[in-house]
């Protein structure tokens, strides 16, 4: 049986707003913490009349932290960012924050603590990105011994950042970067399977103190998946291969832009695979069976079809 009243904080972004939806159904009392409260009222119709209350929260204002997590059963952080801009830097967010809202669930006498982090996460990895994510890592556990980490490999799902954007790109571009060849590989898990993870780990006692790589059913290359979702938008577009070298210089460039398509730090990302440890426990531990690609994709890339959502199936070939 999951706790009763759970704080989960980066409540408003892409994974937290499935994990706020999956911690109602199963009937939790939910403090949904983000940076701007008046922009998250989407998440209040996902429980009953006042069983989601959304909070402003900045992991760096301990008072605020404190009071958000005082009273708690438990505490998610599914807070993270894949690029930096100002006071929003990996460090920040990835690794001084969570290591602040741990000690503070400690203190305050919290139950159970998930923190979701990344299956790249390694202190001797080449991207700022995965370095700052093994730092969160090893000081959560340090400040709750008894937090459960989740691992994710590339998450999709409706809201990503990654299927959405190279499709709309695929939209008025004739080719599409393949990043070092596009030969890096990938299990790309579904955002409601990360969120049931989040589930499955408050239900039970045995997986306190444990790390699961929550990675999916297939491992596929960059190339692999842009030619998936290619496919799905029925639209033939030139991969081309961008040397790693190349590619940091124009990450340079992309930095300057609100949403950048990728950044100098990804291409280093990009120097290392996203799959899960051979025998570490992931999904199937947690006893989730993971949804695919090609199932869920076209749920929400049909928008980038040349006639939308009314094209027929078999401009999927064209």
């Amino acid at each position: 049986m999951i706790p009763r009243r759970i704080t989960v904080v980066g409540a408003a972004g892409f994974v937290g707003r499935y994990v706020v939806k999956r911690l109602a159904a199963e009937g939790a009392v939910i403090a949904a913490c983000c940076r701007h409260a008046h922009e998250a009222g989407y998440l209040r119709p996902m429980g009953d009349v006042g069983q989601v209350a959304t909070f402003n929260a900045d992991l760096a204002d301990e008072r605020a932290m404190a009071a958000l997590v005082a009273g708690a059963d438990a505490v998610v952080n599914a807070a993270g960012i894949i690029h930096e801009h100002g006071k929003q830097n990996f460090d920040a967010v990835h690794h001084q924050g969570p290591a602040q809202l741990a000690r503070l669930a400690q203190a305050a006498g919290v139950k159970r603590f998930v923190h979701i982090s990344a299956i790249s996460a390694d202190a001797a990895a080449p991207s700022r990105y995965s370095q700052s994510k093994a730092a969160g890592d090893a000081a959560v556990r340090a400040a709750f011994p008894a937090a459960t980490i989740l691992r994710p490999s590339l998450i999709f799902g409706p809201e990503d950042e990654f299927f959405n954007q190279f499709a709309a790109m695929a939209r008025y571009l004739p080719a599409l970067p393949l990043i070092g060849g596009g030969a890096t590989k990938f299990q790309p898990v579904y955002v409601g399977d990360v969120a049931e993870a989040v589930v499955r780990v408050l239900g039970r006692e045995d997986s306190a103190g444990q790390t699961y790589e929550i990675a999916g059913p297939v491992v596929l290359s960059l190339r692999e998946m842009f030619e998936i979702m290619l496919g799905i938008i029925g639209r033939k577009r030139l991969l081309m291969t961008l040397p790693f070298g190349l590619a940091s210089v124009e990450g340079l460039f992309m930095e300057l832009l609100p949403k950048p398509p990728f950044t100098r730090d990804m291409v280093r990302m990009l120097k290392r695979d996203a799959i899960a440890t051979p025998g570490a426990p992931g999904l199937a531990a947690l006893g989730i069976v993971p949804e695919t690609l090609e199932i869920v994709l076209p749920t929400y890339l049909e928008r980038y079809r040349r006639a939308g959502r009314i094209a027929p199936r078999k401009a999927l070939k064209a």
